[in-house]
């Protein structure tokens, strides 16, 4: 018996998807809609993330799956819409691939990664002329003129790869800092604006026993709130622009240090619980010692077993 090909396997996918939001098949995958599967999407996608970042190449493997199903799932719907098919999705990304490879699949020539984002963006920009000129595509033809280099940077994306993707457009056209010095002096910059915005507070932010995120609540003037945000979204990009700069994904990092943080403060919930305490029943100076000590036993090397 001859085994499956990769053709046959995908196309079993495909058909099962057709079953299930066909007569007779699943009742909540037939009343899903375009925006009710949206939800899905994002969250499958995060879950591929967090699997790569765990090294777990089996759960990675169940993921990638979840995340094809999406796929498979806008292409049945609009099937069933007449639309488009998976067919034309995927005749599409081939003919993009090639077409925006031609330092592989053609005669131009990419000696660096820098050279093939560059003739990436050019040829971006070209097939966006060219879809204007033919009117083709709600998105083209909703893009203003003359074509910005920031064009098709999604707003609906995480604010971060937002961030990331507006900045690296820039880069690309040379607005961006010559070294990452600048980009330190920038971060020192944004700070001292925002400490400045902070003076601003109704009640003084190191006042003893002061809860600055419950004062903000309560009695911080609205124009007040507006100008810290932004301060505070300064810091933000410039942060996003180092990682950047050092060829580092700001969503990636920032994830890895949730994770490190909730590691470590469950450890310290633990050590309050053998105690028959919660963090409310501890004083700040314990929480502190306690979070030092959550650091200092990551760092310590394993003991081995006798």
């Amino acid at each position: 018996m001859n085994m499956p090909t990769t053709a046959d396997r995908f196309q079993r996918a495909v058909s099962i998807m057709a079953r299930l939001r066909g007569p007779g098949g699943c009742p909540w995958d037939r009343e899903q809609t375009f925006d009710s599967i949206k939800p899905y999407t994002l969250e499958e996608t995060y879950e591929v993330l967090e699997a790569i970042d765990n090294r777990d190449w089996e759960e990675l493997t169940g993921e990638l799956g979840d995340l094809l199903l999406q796929v498979l799932f806008y292409s049945q719907m609009a099937q069933e819409q007449k639309l488009f098919s998976i067919d034309d999705v995927l005749d599409r990304l081939s003919s993009k691939l090639v077409h925006r490879h031609p330092h592989v699949f053609g005669d131009v020539t990419a000696e660096t990664s820098a050279d093939v984002l560059r003739n990436w963006e050019a040829l971006k920009a070209k097939e966006k002329e060219q879809r204007l000129a033919a009117g083709g595509g709600k998105k083209a033809q909703a893009e203003e003129q003359p074509s910005s280099v920031l064009a098709g940077v999604s707003s609906a994306m995480p604010a971060l790869l937002e961030a990331h993707k507006l900045s690296s457009r820039a880069a690309h056209v040379g607005f961006d800092w010559p070294e990452i010095g600048g980009l330190f002096a920038k971060l020192s910059e944004e700070t001292e604006e925002l400490q400045h915005e902070l003076q601003q507070l109704p009640v003084p932010v190191h006042a003893p026993g002061n809860n600055v995120a419950g004062a903000a609540k309560t009695e911080m003037p609205e124009p007040l709130r507006q100008r810290l945000e932004e301060e505070v979204g300064d810091l933000f990009f410039v942060l996003v622009n180092i990682a950047r700069y050092l060829s580092l994904d700001p969503e990636s990092s920032l994830k890895k240090t949730n994770r490190k943080f909730k590691r470590r403060f469950q450890w310290m919930e633990d050590k309050l619980r053998q105690s028959g305490r919660t963090p409310q029943q501890a004083t700040a100076d314990e929480l502190e010692s306690l979070w030092k000590q959550a650091k200092q036993q990551e760092h310590a090397p394993a003991v081995p077993n006798p």
